[in-house]
């Protein structure tokens, strides 16, 4: 492993927004980092197909890490991803997928995990973004600038992972899915037999 209202009314909306906010914040839906830097970006949407049936929306961020979320985006694009196995999935940890090179279901995916794309690997973009539930983070090897295609779904928080690993999104819709991946063998580090995968990874606004 690895993103104005007029003068009266407008203070007023600005205000039950503030408010809004930092409920979510409180109420642990958004972390205080997400809530201040989180904008209009893509959703990176999945369908994920196998044991488990069902979507998953993942709000991606550009302002945190520009170069990582233009490279899910330029694979989804291509259908890269379309077939890919969840490949290494920890009970409690997290979900880790997206091995372009060696993670297609229906060949052979003993590999899975040790490859990535066709594109070259991409220089680390660490932000203050904490890993929680529902956090996307792009998977890599000890070297901190060999990000490429893989990427991981947190089940629980990892305060150990902040600022070791790319957040590139969250995931906004489809958490029961993430929860029902059928999980791999703690003795074989999360290792799936007969993974679920992903059926399509499409972009949406």
């Amino acid at each position: 492993m690895l993103r104005d209202r007029l003068i009266a009314g407008g203070i007023f909306a600005a205000g039950l927004a503030v408010l809004a906010i930092f409920a979510l914040v409180q109420s642990g839906a958004l972390s205080p980092a997400t809530a201040a830097e989180d904008g209009p970006g893509p959703n990176l949407v999945l369908t994920v197909v196998g044991g488990v049936q069902g979507r998953i929306v993942i709000d991606l961020l550009p302002e945190l890490a520009p170069k990582h979320v233009d490279r899910l985006v330029t694979l989804a694009e291509e259908g890269a991803y379309n077939g890919v196995v969840f490949h290494r999935v920890i009970d409690g940890f997290m979900a880790q997928t997206g091995d372009v090179q060696f993670g297609r279901a229906g060949g052979d995916t003993s590999r899975a995990g040790m490859g990535g794309s066709d594109l070259p690997d991409l220089p680390a973009e660490f932000s203050n973004e904490p890993f929680e539930r529902g956090t996307v983070g792009m998977a890599r090897s000890q070297n901190p600038d060999s990000a490429n295609s893989q990427f991981f779904i947190m089940f629980a928080p990892a305060p150990h992972l902040n600022g070791q690993y790319t957040v590139v999104g969250r995931v906004v819709d489809g958490m029961d899915v993430v929860d029902a991946i059928k999980k791999g063998k703690a003795a074989a580090n999360g290792a799936v037999d007969a993974p679920d995968r992903i059926g399509t990874a499409t972009v949406q606004p």
